[in-house]
C-alpha cells in the first residue's frame, strides 16, 4: 500500500478577484475550496492513476472535518490523527492577483499525537511506499523526515521525500528512494542560481552521490531532469500546453513518477509519466484525470519514442 504524509493539511481557499485592490472591499468573480496539503495532493493524483493510497497527517476542529470528507469524496483513503484542540488551517490563494497566498498556521502536535503517527508507520512493512512531502510544523521535531526514515531503515519500505532545506540534507544518508526539489530549491540548497536543465544536472548527481536513489528535479515550463538509481541521466523539455494552475503540478510530478515506477519498474517510464502528470495539472483548472495524463503522455512518448 501506498502512505502519504501531510503533517499540516489545509482547506485551500482559491478565488478570482478583479482589478484587485488595497485598502478596498473586493469582491470574487469565483471561488473553489480543495483539501491542500502536499501529501494529499499526491493521494489525489495517484487516485486519478488508479492507484490507491492512504492519506495519514493530523486534523484539528471543524475544518479538519471537512478536510476529511473532502479527500474521502476524492476517492482517497484517510486515517487522519484527530487533535484533541485548535483547527486545521485554511489557506486563501488569490488566483490572479500575481500569485498571492495566505498561509494559516495550523494546530500545535501533542507528544501524543506524534507518538500515533510513529505507531502508524511503525505498522509499514517490505513493499510499501511512504511519501513525506511538505514541510514540517514548528511543533513537530525539525528532524521528523528523518527519524521517519531511521526507524524504517531496515523494513524494506519505499520513501520518497518532497521537502527542501535541512529537512532534506537529513534524510540523504537514509537513501530515500525519490527526491524532488524543483528549480528554486535544488538552487536554495547548493546557494546558487539554476536557469536551464543543463544547470541543475550536476546538482542532482551530487544529491545522487550523496544517497538520493533517484532525484528528480521539476523546472516548470522548461521540462524536468532525473537522475536515476544507476546514476543515468534523463531530460526532457516541458510538453507544450496552457498554464492554467501552477498548484499541485510538482505534487502530480511525484505521483506520475510514483505511479510509472511501480507500473513498468523502469526509470525512464516513470520520469516521463512524471512530467506528463505534473505537465497535465498544470495545464487544468485543479488536478489532472487519468485520461488528460494519458494524452499528455501519448505526445512525450511519440516525440521521445519511449
Amino acid at each position: 500500500m501506498i502512505y502519504t504524509i501531510t503533517c499540516n493539511p489545509s482547506l485551500d481557499y482559491t478565488v478570482s478577484v478583479e482589478n484587485f485592490a488595497l485598502g478596498k472591499t473586493n469582491r470574487t468573480s469565483s471561488e473553489q475550496i480543495f483539501p491542500g496539503g502536499k501529501g494529499i495532493n499526491v493521494s489525489m493524483m495517484l487516485g486519478s492513476l488508479g492507484m490507491e493510497s492512504v492519506a495519514l497527517g493530523f486534523i484539528a476542529g471543524f475544518v479538519g472535518e471537512e478536510i476529511e470528507r473532502q479527500t474521502k469524496a476524492k476517492g482517497v483513503h484517510t486515517e487522519f490523527i484527530r487533535l484533541p484542540f485548535g483547527n486545521s488551517r485554511i489557506n486563501l490563494k488569490l488566483k490572479n492577483y500575481d500569485g498571492t497566498e495566505i498561509n494559516g498556521m495550523g494546530p500545535a502536535v501533542p507528544e501524543e499525537g506524534l507518538a500515533g503517527l510513529y505507531e502508524q508507520t511503525d505498522g509499514l512493512r517490505q513493499g510499501d511506499v511512504l511519501v513525506l512531502a511538505g514541510s514540517v510544523p514548528g511543533s513537530l521535531p525539525v528532524d521528523l523526515y528523518a527519524r521517519l526514515l531511521e526507524r524504517l531503515s531496515d523494513r524494506g519500505v519505499v520513501c520518497v521525500v518532497d521537502t527542501t532545506g535541512p529537512q532534506l540534507w537529513e534524510v540523504l544518508p537514509y537513501k530515500p528512494f525519490l527526491i524532488k526539489p524543483n528549480r528554486d530549491e535544488l538552487g536554495e540548497l547548493f546557494a546558487t542560481t539554476i536557469r536551464t536543465r543543463q544547470e541543475a544536472v550536476p546538482y542532482a548527481v551530487k544529491l545522487h552521490d550523496m544517497g538520493a536513489v533517484n532525484v528528480l528535479v521539476s523546472l516548470s515550463g522548461q521540462g524536468a531532469v532525473l537522475v536515476d538509481a544507476d546514476g543515468t541521466v534523463y531530460e526532457s523539455e516541458a510538453p507544450k500546453g496552457r498554464l492554467v494552475n501552477a498548484v499541485g503540478a510538482g505534487d502530480s510530478m511525484v505521483a506520475g513518477f510514483l505511479a510509472g515506477w511501480l507500473m513498468e519498474q523502469d526509470s525512464r517510464h516513470a520520469f516521463f509519466m512524471g512530467l506528463a502528470a505534473g505537465s497535465a495539472s498544470a495545464f487544468s483548472e485543479h488536478f489532472a484525470t487519468g485520461e488528460e495524463v494519458k494524452t499528455v503522455f501519448r505526445q512525450l512518448a511519440e516525440k521521445n519514442r519511449i
